[in-house]
């Protein structure tokens, strides 16, 4: 597996990437509303050239906020590996503070970015209905069959 900066891809696999994985490259968060395959970030490439997965962010002055992550082999380090490139290409480029945002059904999410130093700071309750007016597609209830409502906002200082 080797990471490599998005940019060095083709956008329209990263886009097909997106629509396969998320149901569209738009994210939509309190944050903004970002399109993912136009944002910097890195790949996870097998050696057949799949990408197995993608990690985004954007930079406001000393702060990185990851829009987004995506392993498509859970467990084998791959979602590890794009962290660990964000956050040391943040800190090379100023960056003290690393910011994400999830929701409250995404147990996986808060256990992997809390294993790896992140804390959660803030709730937003109901912050996925406005969400939803944007993008109508995303989902009231998880595959778990929790109900998708609030945002949470994740920190981790690189200092």
């Amino acid at each position: 597996m080797n990471i490599i900066p998005i940019h060095l891809l083709d956008r329209s696999t990263v886009q097909q990437f997106f629509t396969i994985h998320w149901g569209s490259p738009q994210m939509v968060v309190s944050t903004g509303v970002y399109d993912c395959s136009e944002l910097d970030g890195f790949a996870a490439i097998q050696d057949s050239g799949e990408i197995v997965g993608l990690i985004t962010y954007i930079f406001k002055a000393e702060e990185c906020e990851i829009i987004s992550l995506d392993s498509v082999i859970e467990n084998q380090g791959v979602g590890s590996a794009l962290l660990q490139q964000v956050e040391a290409f943040a800190a090379q480029h100023g960056c003290v503070t690393i910011r994400l945002i999830t929701t409250n059904d995404n147990l996986h999410a808060l256990r992997f970015y809390q294993k790896r130093g992140y804390q959660i700071v803030k709730v937003f309750p109901n912050a996925v209905e406005k969400a939803r007016q944007i993008k109508p597609s995303i989902p009231l209830v998880s595959s778990d069959g929790i109900p998708i409502r609030d945002e949470l906002l994740l920190i981790k200082q690189l200092l």
